[in-house]
Parts: structure tokens; C-alpha cells; sequence
């Protein structure tokens, strides 16, 4: 945009002065060719029309710079040629309303409720506006005068040659009235901070640095409060680790199971998970359990395919007994000798594994 290209910051230092120039210029023509009225001016009567029915401030009442100059930083820009902080929204018609604050606050949960979601109360500690003085900061309605710079205002004009531009007054900053005797609960403030109970509603399958917004129940701001954000910290699990929607863990498999095949009962995070032991199952084998891990979370993922929960995965870990009966080691010995070799070693004769296990122990 013309705007962009006579930026006086995106012009080599010896062509400033002129796009400084040029920069106003494109600021009064937008602010007359944006409005109807201003525009019909000046198409029947030309400049003297608009020099005869508007003053400079005139002109730049109810016109919306923020799509022409969108990035452009007009408001650092005509600071630097003005002097002083200018706020562009006074361009608009008046001082804006300044919205409060955001908060962030962080929430930490465990594993078992970010699967299945939480409702819990914080206590968020925050400005909210004086119920005192309903946050105008005076003692009484009397002790508010009207500002004497900006004549209740809320905007002085600064000028510079034919190029006046409206600025929120920095003696009452924008609000148009001078406190005179402050307000003993708030002091002056306008606020006071407290410490609100809140109820925050937290989804099934939030992970590590998750972000919700709870909109409203932020700092207080007289174009209303701004809002919470809640960072979500999942703690660690004993059993389970998690790596999106996914879950893996290890399972202890005793040796005799893992020969012969079986069943094992996995405690999951809601329910019990009946895990089947194929016959002759080796250390480290990972089974996938489908559709049993987190669900999804709230932005979805590509790891999520089964009725919108992820997958678990098991690692079977073969577990030693450490300490045998005479009965025990006397089986496990003529489970050798069917291998063909001693308990110290030798050669292993070829055959179903399973079954010589079985006929050891018949």
C-alpha cells in the first residue's frame, strides 16, 4: 500500500523528509475520501470545500486508519512528528475503552484426569473493578472534575503545520475527568484485587502445555476484562507414558505364561483391559491394543484413528522367578533334560518349544 512504500522507517535516511510528507498527505486524503459526506465535499467544491466546512481535526473524526495503515505503525510514526504517545483509536471518534489484562494461570493434572476431563475450582487472584467508587477512583461523585487540558475530551490535537492529529490526553489519560479526592478503599485505582474461586471445565485428552481460554475473568478494564488462560501440566504416571494419544507401558510376564499363553488384566485409567499372551511369546514383544489410549485432544491429531482415542502399546518384559522351591528346580531341570542339554548348557534338540514345556511338566 502507499502507505507501506512512503513508511518514513522503510525509506533510505536521505528521502525521509519527503515521505514524512507524503505519509501526511495520505493520511488527510483517507481521512476525507473514507467518509461520504467529506468525499461529496470535495468532489463538487474541491479543496476550498473542504478548508470551508472542516477544520483538520474535522477530518480525521470517525475515520478507520486500521486497514490502510495495518502495519504501518502510524501511531509511532506521527508520535515522532508530533511528540508524545498517539493513540490511533482517537482517530475513530473518541478514546477507546481500554480492555483489561489477560492472566495466565497454570493448572496441573494427573494422567487418569486428562483422560477423562476435569471440573475444577482455582483461585485466581486478580484487579477487579472498586465496589467503593464502581471504579471511577473518586471518593464521591463530586470529587470528579472535568479535565482542564482536554475539556473532558479525553483528546488533545497536536499540530504540525496543516496536519493536526487528535491524542489521548495525558493528564487524564482519555477519560476526561480529574480526580480530586481519591477514593480510600482503592486509592485512586479504580480496582482492588481479590482472589476469585473460578470453575474451569478442562476436556478429556489436554497434554503437556495445552492452552483454554476462559473468556471474561481477567483483569477488569473499562472495554471490559480480559481474559484467562490456563497452561495445563500433566504429571507424570507410574505405569503409563504418554506421547500424544498414544500410551505405552511394560508388562511383568512370568515365564511359565509367556511358554504356555494365557491372559493378563491390565489396570487402565478408566477400566480393566483383558490382554491376551499368545504361546511362546518372547522378552521385549510389543503388542498394540487399539482404541486403549488417550483420547483425543481438543485440536484432534494425526496419531488418533479409533473411535477417537489413541493406541496402547505393551511391552512384555519376561519375569524370573529369583527364588525356587526344590520342587520348582527339579521340574525346571527335567524341562532341560527334554531340550537336551543340562542346567549348566548343551546342545538344543529341535521341537515345538510349547510342547516340551508341556511334557516337562506333565
Amino acid at each position: 500500500s502507499l502507505a507501506l512504500k512512503y513508511h518514513p522507517d522503510r525509506v533510505p535516511e536521505a528521502e525521509k523528509k519527503q515521505a514524512e510528507e507524503k505519509f501526511k498527505e495520505i493520511s488527510e486524503a483517507y481521512g476525507v475520501l473514507s467518509d461520504p459526506k467529506k468525499r461529496q465535499t470535495y468532489d463538487q467544491f474541491g479543496h476550498s470545500g473542504i478548508d470551508q466546512n472542516y477544520t483538520a481535526e474535522d477530518i480525521f473524526r470517525g475515520a478507520d486508519f486500521s486497514s490502510i495503515f495495518e502495519g504501518a505503525g502510524l501511531g509511532d510514526i506521527l508520535g515522532r512528528m508530533f511528540g508524545g504517545d498517539f493513540d490511533i483509536s482517537a482517530m475513530a471518534g473518541g478514546a477507546r475503552a481500554s480492555r483489561g489484562s489477560d492472566i495466565q494461570y497454570e493448572v496441573e493434572i494427573t494422567l487418569a484426569e486428562a483422560y477423562t476431563g476435569i471440573k475444577r475450582s482455582i483461585r485466581v487472584p486478580r484487579h477487579e473493578f472498586c465496589k467503593t467508587c464502581d471504579g471511577s477512583g473518586a471518593r464521591s461523585k463530586n470529587a470528579l472534575k472535568t479535565c482542564p487540558a482536554c475539556k473532558g475530551r479525553g483528546q488533545v490535537v497536536m499540530s504540525s503545520g496543516f496536519f493536526r492529529m487528535a491524542q489521548t490526553c495525558g493528564q487524564c489519560r482519555g477519560t476526561g475527568k480529574i480526580i480530586t479526592e481519591k477514593c480510600p478503599e482503592c486509592s485512586g485505582h479504580g480496582v482492588t484485587r481479590v482472589v476469585r474461586n473460578i470453575e474451569v471445565s478442562i476436556p478429556a485428552g489436554v497434554d503437556n502445555d495445552s492452552q483454554l481460554r476462559v473468556r471474561g475473568e481477567g483483569e477488569a478494564g473499562s472495554g471490559g476484562a480480559g481474559d484467562l488462560y490456563l497452561y495445563i501440566r500433566v504429571s507424570d504416571h507410574p505405569v503409563f507414558r504418554r506421547r500424544g494419544a498414544e500410551l505405552s507401558m511394560d508388562l511383568a510376564v512370568s515365564f511359565v505364561k509367556a511358554a504356555l499363553g494365557g491372559e493378563e488384566t491390565i489396570d487402565g485409567l478408566r477400566e480393566k483391559v483383558v490382554m491376551k499372551i499368545p504361546a511362546g511369546t518372547q522378552s521385549g514383544k510389543v503388542f498394540r491394543l487399539r482404541g486403549h489410549g488417550m483420547p483425543a485432544s481438543p485440536a484432534g491429531g494425526p496419531d488418533v484413528h479409533h473411535h477417537d482415542h489413541g493406541d496402547l502399546y505393551v511391552r512384555v518384559m519376561l519375569q524370573v522367578p529369583e527364588n525356587l522351591n526344590s520342587r520348582q528346580r527339579e521340574l525346571l531341570e527335567e524341562f532341560a533334560s527334554t531340550e537336551g542339554q543340562s542346567a549348566s548348557g548343551g546342545k538344543i534338540n529341535s521341537g515345538s518349544f510349547k510342547d516340551k514345556f508341556k511334557r516337562a511338566f506333565k
